[in-house]
């Protein structure tokens, strides 16, 4: 691959967005690349936690408009340069959705510059880990876009609420390191150049919970934020609850909770 570099032990995956030079700048075959590791990660049992970070000053600089972005302008020159547009940014949207949808909790290991499809990108993680050198950048408004971009309308608000997510999208705010944990986009705030070690050790740590847990938890947690009702969510609650009770991992839970020692879950 040659715009990620992929380091999997110990059940966790770290994904590397791998473009250096250009600010880990998003063109159509990296996200190619996302894609094809996020939908093999949805039928991996092994990894357990992914860990997702972009390589030299930055996380992700957004979209490459520079480069050929999410144009492609040479890849396919009998399709139109609308089509290639909307397949370029659907795609980018897809890794969005992706990230949500892998059964794996993601961590966004985060440092410099997070602007445009990076900040959706960082946002769809379940837990952001940042370094003060941090900043969102979220300029669609004064580039003569729409902030809606791949999925940064539908997690902002969840996030901040509707009020804050107006005013950073209409605004095209940035946010240093301070605000942006302030206003609950980040987990925690590591020393400079820590980010990743600091996502690593929250990795470790979610290593020694259940696996059926978190799995379940993650999908409960991204169902709620589409549940039409509090009556759907605690159907679908008690049913993965109940199946629960079947496993050997919660009595090895309940064992260990009464011996007062960690448990040693074997996802059974």
């Amino acid at each position: 691959m040659s715009g990620l570099k992929l380091d999997g032990r110990d059940g966790v995956l770290t994904i590397t967005l791998s473009r250096p030079d250009r600010l880990n700048a998003v063109d159509g075959e990296l996200t190619e690349e996302m894609l094809d590791v996020l939908n093999g990660l949805m039928r991996d049992p092994e990894t357990r936690v992914v860990v997702l970070t972009g390589e030299g000053r930055g996380f992700c600089s957004g979209m490459d408009i520079q480069g050929d972005g999410v144009d492609g302008a040479d890849d396919e020159p009998e399709e139109g340069r609308v089509q290639r547009l909307y397949r370029g940014i659907a795609n980018g949207g897809e890794v969005t959705a992706r990230l949500r949808e892998i059964p794996q909790p993601v961590i966004a290991a985060l440092h410099g510059p997070v602007a445009g499809m990076g900040v959706s990108w960082a946002l769809a993680c379940d837990l952001r880990v940042a370094d003060p050198t941090t900043r969102f950048v979220v300029p669609f408004t004064d580039l003569g876009l729409s902030a809606g971009d791949c999925g940064l309308s539908w997690l902002l608000p969840r996030l901040v609420g509707p009020a804050r997510a107006a005013e950073i999208a209409y605004r095209a705010q940035r946010l240093d390191a301070t605000r942006a944990l302030d206003l609950g986009l980040l987990t925690e705030i590591v020393g400079e150049g820590g980010d990743l070690a600091g996502a690593h050790a929250l990795a470790d740590e979610l290593l020694t919970k259940s696996p059926y847990g978190l799995r379940r938890t993650k999908e409960l947690l991204n169902m709620a934020l589409d549940a039409p009702g509090l009556r759907r969510q605690l159907a679908a609650e008690t049913s993965v609850q109940t199946l629960a009770f079947f496993s050997e991992d919660l009595a090895e839970g309940m064992t260990a909770t009464l011996q007062k020692r960690r448990p040693e879950f074997k996802n059974r």
